[in-house]
C-alpha cells in the first residue's frame, strides 16, 4: 500500500485585502509612496514599519511615530486644521465633540470614498465609550478642512497621512493605535485644570499618556469599571 504525505501550506491573508481602493486612492498612493519612501529614509525609518498615532487637541496637532527596533521614533507632526467643540470627551450623538480617548484603526476604516477627500474612522465609539454610554459614530480624521466632530486636516496633509497608514496596512500591520489626548498630560498642565468636570476622565489618560512618554512604546489597553486601565 503507498502513502500520500499531503503537505498543507498556510497562506495567511494578508491586511492589505480588506483595504478598499478608490481612483483617487490609487493615484495619491502612486504620487506619495516614492516620497514618502526617501522622507523615512532620511530619518533613518523604513517605510512601511509599524506606526502609532497621537493627537493634542489643545496644540492642534497630529504626530505619526515609527517603530524601529523595539521602540518608536517620530517620524513628523502634522497641524490639524480644524476640530470641533473644545476640550474633553465626546459624550453624546450631536454634541460636537471631537473624541479623546484610546482608539484603534482597522484596515476597513479606512474611506478612499470620503466625502472629505481621504478619511479613516477614529474608532469612536470604544470599549470605554459605550461602557459609559456615550453615543455617536463616524468620526474621522479627513481632509477638506471642515469638521463637526472629526479631526480634519488639509487635503495634503490627509494624503500623507492616509498613505502611510495604507502602507503600514499592506506591510503587515493589523492595528494602529491612536491615543487622542485634550493637551500634553504634564502634572503642571493637569493641575491648571483642576476644576474641570473632566479632571478624572484626564487623569486617567494621563496614565496612558505617561506609559509612552517612559518607555516609547503605546500602552496596553483595557477598560474595566468604565475606566481605561493601562498595561503593558
Amino acid at each position: 500500500m503507498k502513502f500520500i504525505s499531503i503537505i498543507l501550506v498556510y497562506i495567511p491573508i494578508m491586511c492589505f485585502s480588506q483595504i478598499t481602493e478608490s481612483q483617487l486612492s490609487k493615484d495619491v498612493i502612486k504620487k506619495q509612496y516614492p516620497l514618502l519612501e526617501k522622507a523615512f529614509k532620511d530619518k533613518s525609518l523604513q517605510f512601511g514599519n509599524p506606526i502609532f498615532i497621537r493627537i493634542f487637541k489643545e496644540d492642534e496637532v497630529l504626530e505619526i511615530w515609527v517603530k524601529k527596533d523595539k521602540t518608536f521614533n517620530l517620524f513628523k507632526t502634522y497641524s490639524i486644521c480644524y476640530f470641533s467643540g473644545g476640550l474633553g470627551p465626546k459624550k453624546k450623538k450631536g454634541d460636537g465633540k471631537s473624541p479623546e480617548g484610546f482608539y484603534a484603526v482597522k484596515p476597513k476604516q479606512l474611506n478612499p470614498y470620503s466625502t472629505y477627500h481621504l478619511s479613516f474612522d477614529t474608532g469612536y465609539p470604544n470599549d470605554f465609550d459605550r461602557s459609559n454610554g456615550y453615543t455617536g459614530s463616524g468620526l474621522m480624521v479627513h481632509g477638506n478642512c471642515v469638521s463637526i466632530g472629526c479631526y480634519a486636516m488639509t487635503d495634503e496633509r490627509i494624503e500623507e497621512i492616509y498613505s502611510i497608514v495604507q502602507k503600514a496596512f499592506e506591510s503587515g500591520q493589523e492595528t494602529i493605535k491612536l491615543n487622542i489626548f485634550p493637551f500634553r498630560m504634564t502634572e503642571a498642565k493637569l493641575a491648571s485644570h483642576l476644576n474641570s468636570e473632566y479632571h478624572g476622565f484626564w487623569e486617567n489618560l494621563k496614565e496612558g499618556f505617561d506609559y509612552f512618554e517612559v518607555h516609547k512604546i503605546p500602552p496596553m489597553v483595557t477598560v474595566k469599571s468604565k475606566k481605561y486601565v493601562i498595561g503593558k
